[in-house]
């Protein structure tokens, strides 16, 4: 039975059943102009305090310390070899990168000791830099992921609901989901499917991990509208990237330098210009 087929007979269990009613990982309040978005006391904060990591040993992360809200975007740039995907796996919680001091806190509570799932159903969400083939059929997966966000309330009508929506922002046909998760795909294709995830999944915090890489100029413009469809006071970002220009139309609140395993230098959007024009070794360090 293909994916398809299967939707419609799950749809049939759902009928007459009341459409799912989410309680968003947001603060709930509405939030809808900036000053009320910066003030709001109820925005989630994802911490990251003095935070020391090994990777086989070798110490890549010497004491990292940054603060993101709901609603703010913040951009992290420096050179290759900064830590600046470290820092992004050791948030998301990959087993291969050692924790020897410091904390990670969501709303004051820690995650370091909790598994990838269950900091992901807290509202933490990773884009990967290079996603992995998995030979599972794409909406079973995403199906099932979606199952898993939205629990008891997941219904097969509002998942195809959701699912058209989220293709269409990403100018994806249908017949996408019939195949493969990532087996085949261009690198492009599979920087969707991680926006794909995001745009269903909703969570409370992103981090991209130079999502834009292998992007040709059209995938990456669909890329950066679909984000733009869903950045909001719901949800907070730590965009890693190479790509000022990139940067620069994610109009980020804040901009941070990584080097040798320490964010150096934070700033607004006038640092991605400087990094532009200098570039990192040319820029003065200003330790935060």
């Amino acid at each position: 039975m293909g994916f398809e087929e299967a939707m419609k007979i799950l749809d049939q269990y759902d009928e007459g059943v009341p459409p799912r009613t989410i309680k968003d990982l947001g603060c709930g309040c509405g939030c809808k102009d900036e000053d009320s978005r910066k003030k709001c006391p109820r925005r989630a904060v994802l911490a990251v305090k003095n935070l020391h990591v090994s990777v086989h040993g070798k110490e890549v992360l010497k004491g990292v310390d940054l603060t993101v809200r709901q609603g703010e975007v913040h951009v992290l740039m420096g050179p290759n070899g900064a830590g600046k995907s470290t820092l992004a796996m050791a948030i998301a919680g990959h087993p291969a990168y050692e924790i020897s001091k410091g904390t990670v806190t969501l709303n004051s509570k820690n995650v370091l000791g909790l598994e990838p799932d269950e900091r992901a159903r807290l509202g933490i969400f990773l884009a990967f830099q290079n996603p992995q083939e998995i030979d599972i059929n794409l909406g079973t997966f995403l199906f099932h992921l979606y199952k898993a966000r939205y629990g008891k309330d997941a219904k097969a009508a509002d998942f195809n609901r959701d699912l058209n929506a989220s293709l269409k922002a990403l100018k994806l046909d249908r017949a996408f989901i019939d195949r493969q998760l990532n087996v085949g795909f261009s690198g492009g294709e599979k920087k969707k499917v991680e926006m794909l995830q995001l745009l269903l999944t909703k969570p409370a915090f992103a981090i991209f991990d130079e999502t834009d890489s292998g992007l040709d100029i059209d995938a990456l413009r669909v890329v950066r509208d679909a984000f733009n469809k869903i950045r909001g006071p719901c949800l907070g970002v730590i965009l890693i990237t190479h790509l000022p220009k990139h940067a620069s139309k994610m109009e980020p609140d804040s901009v941070h330098i990584m080097m040798n395993g320490a964010i150096t230098q934070t700033d607004g959007p006038a640092l991605i210009d400087k990094i532009e024009k200098e570039g990192y070794g040319e820029v003065k360090l200003k330790v935060v």
